[in-house]
């Protein structure tokens, strides 16, 4: 198809080390958290900043999510506190942002998107994975609404636990939708699955994390974990190791990427 000529990799990451690897790996976007673990929250404005400071220049949009849980209903307060965090964000240089809301019956909740569009002025918006807990059978109907909220880019895995078995889905949105917004592919999207989940959704944007685990050969360090082994545990999360992006995925999903583009 002739749009898929430059198909780009979004990453998210959640630390610094993260964005630093997926800049260096070729990544064209990146989307930066806090606590990928919950799924990507709010990122600290420190971490923007700094890396906003670096020489390597791609585009960071922000997520805003103030806190975990798949329901994705805030109440004022958190609205209040989410539109206080996109403001020192924005000071502070995020190239766009990553929002969804919904009301308790699973729709999209328009006010608080429209706050938050109002709000972003011309920064590009994401509407993020929330989309894969409306309805299905809506799933014209919803991505129609956020076209008109003024949406550029919906993330989703086609309302499955991934993009690979949610990639019918997937594959009729983008048919349906390319020319009014971007259906970004992404959950579980991994080099060796990349391939068929490019050519099954023709996308022109799909979405990684692009860990070590991303790649389906074992590591090739000696196994040993550099994780302190130690007796406290800071909280349930303490048990998952911490996942840094790794840049050689991120060159490999680049450059599967191009070359189907050039087929």
């Amino acid at each position: 198809m002739s749009h898929n000529h430059d198909v780009k990799l979004e990453v998210c990451v959640d630390s610094i080390a993260s964005a630093i690897a997926a800049m260096e790996g070729g990544a064209s976007r990146i989307e930066l958290c806090s606590a990928l673990s919950e799924g990507g929250l709010t990122p600290s404005v420190g971490v923007l900043k700094t890396l906003k400071n670096l020489p390597l220049t791609i585009p960071i949009y922000c997520m805003l999510r103030p806190r975990r849980g798949n329901d994705f209903v805030y109440t004022d307060y958190e609205m209040t506190a989410l539109l206080h965090d996109m403001e020192l964000l924005q000071e502070n240089g995020a190239d766009g942002f990553v929002f969804g809301a919904l009301t308790p019956s699973r729709e999209i909740n328009v006010e608080q998107c429209q706050q938050v569009l109002e709000k972003a002025k011309s920064l590009p918006m994401t509407f993020h994975r929330a989309f894969d807990v409306t309805n299905p059978e809506k799933m014209h109907e919803t991505t129609k609404q956020i076209i008109e909220l003024g949406f550029q880019r919906i993330l989703s895995s086609g309302f499955r636990q991934n993009a690979l078995d949610g990639l019918d889905n997937l594959a009729q949105l983008i048919a349906r939708h390319h020319r009014d917004i971007i259906i970004m592919p992404g959950a579980g999207i991994s080099i060796s699955n990349l391939e068929e989940i490019l050519t099954a959704t023709k996308c022109v944007d799909f979405h990684s994390s692009a860990k070590a685990g991303a790649i389906d050969v074992p590591d090739s360090t000696d196994g040993n974990s550099t994780r302190m082994e130690c007796d406290v545990n800071m909280g349930k999360q303490d048990i998952l190791p911490y996942d840094i992006c790794d840049k050689s995925v991120v060159r490999k999903m680049v450059a599967i990427a191009n070359s189907m583009a050039e087929k």
